[in-house]
């Protein structure tokens, strides 16, 4: 790959553009409330009840968890606090096991005594709500991060970029982009993170708002300019919107920093290049792409490759491509146009080969094969066969017409030139 340089690719395309509007919180906290917690006299549990959780903490310090979890199971705590706290422990224990069904239980009951110190009861709702979105409870996830958010009045970046991976889960597109939103306004300048941007980019693609999700690609291509994938995305999304000149100024500097990761990188410019009538260029580059086995070289690649050069006018390399590719599966109709464009660069003999597989292969476009049979043939002085294909085209309702017209003129140029038909 070659260094990037932010100062190149045409200033990053000059023309991106956009920003990112972050909403209201979403929380409704009781500010009021919040003090009187935080104020709230520390509680400390009972003389007994903190002697065996104590010990317990001693065995789970010599990485004893189980030995631990025996100790607190065996606790029966009579007070709100003791039994919250116990609980606690219980839930953070199981969640490190990865017992998670446990962990969930333990926590819930912490949490129903609302009971524990103001920052062990925010806690405890933070690693439930991480507790449910690791099991797929995404909707119990997100309103408990909602309630912790309420509880401590707190924001904070990570919880907002859970909450819409949980509505993204849910398949409520819609609510994914304010809290996504939201989570980027909290972001640290210097250390912004991509989660909420892909969020948002998956969101609006499925909600088939393509424009929207280009002008969240051109952020994320701003942002992480290094990144292979912020130009090969947003190359892209330029064409669900048809902005193909945009879409090949990226794939092409895409292309040039050695950015292409997939075979698919490499079929998206060269839609470009044939998408702004430069299909000479796409044909070159799926050919070298694919001697360097970046492309694949199967039936439709090659298909693809013949086509590109057939816009361009380089019959000799379509010709020799479409034969290629009705090698694959013996494609009659493949065979048929590699033999019409070895006609037109009078490759005669080719031609007839060629066309003749066709109608060997139970081509259904007989009256157009045996035309093209007969002007090979005419062309070679072979005119007795090329009056025998013409009268042959002249059964196609098609090409019958044509075909007599022709018919006439073959005849008469064999008579002068002393062949009888």
């Amino acid at each position: 790959m070659k260094n990037f340089s932010k100062v190149t690719a045409l200033a990053l395309l000059i023309s991106l553009g956009g920003s990112v509007v972050s909403p209201s919180v979403m929380a409704k906290p009781n500010y009021e409330e919040i003090e009187k917690r935080k104020k709230a006299k520390t509680k400390i549990m009972g003389e007994r009840t903190g002697k065996k959780v104590v010990k317990a903490f001693d065995l789970y310090n010599a990485e004893d968890i189980d030995g631990a979890l025996a100790i607190l199971l065996d606790l029966k705590p009579s007070n709100a606090f003791d039994k919250a706290t116990v609980n606690f422990y219980l839930g953070q224990l199981n969640a490190q096991k990865e017992n998670y069904s446990a962990a969930i239980k333990y926590m819930k009951l912490a949490i129903s005594e609302d009971a524990l110190n103001f920052k062990d009861q925010a806690q405890s709702m933070k690693l439930m709500g991480d507790l449910y979105a690791g099991t797929k409870k995404y909707k119990e996830a997100k309103d408990i991060y909602m309630d912790w958010m309420d509880f401590t009045g707190e924001e904070d970046a990570n919880v907002y970029i859970r909450i819409a991976q949980a509505n993204y889960e849910l398949k409520a597109f819609k609510d994914v982009i304010a809290p996504a939103d939201r989570a980027i306004a909290l972001q640290k300048a210097d250390d912004p993170k991509k989660a909420p941007y892909d969020l948002k980019i998956g969101s609006y693609y499925e909600l088939k708002d393509y424009k929207n999700v280009v002008k969240v690609a051109e952020v994320v291509l701003k942002t992480w300019p290094e990144n292979p994938k912020s130009w090969t995305q947003l190359g892209k999304f330029y064409m669900q919107v048809e902005d193909y000149k945009k879409g090949l100024s990226t794939m092409e500097i895409a292309y040039k920093n050695g950015f292409f990761e997939t075979e698919v990188d490499y079929k998206v410019l060269t839609s470009f290049y044939s998408l702004n009538e430069i299909p000479y260029k796409a044909g070159m580059l799926f050919e070298k792409a694919m001697k360097e086995k970046a492309v694949q070289r199967i039936k439709q690649n090659v298909i693809a490759m013949a086509s590109y050069f057939h816009q361009s006018k380089q019959i000799a390399k379509a010709s020799k491509y479409y034969q290629e590719a009705a090698k694959f599966d013996n494609d009659a109709e493949l065979y048929r146009k590699s033999g019409a464009l070895l006609l037109q660069s009078e490759k005669f003999s080719q031609s007839v080969k060629a066309l003749n597989k066709a109608l060997e292969l139970g081509s259904k476009k007989k009256g157009r094969i045996y035309a093209d049979l007969a002007d090979a043939y005419f062309q070679q002085e072979k005119y007795k066969k090329a009056y025998a294909a013409i009268m042959e085209s002249a059964k196609d309702p098609k090409t019958r017409k044509f075909a007599k017209g022709w018919s006439s003129f073959i005849k008469e140029k064999a008579a002068r030139k002393g062949v009888k038909i």
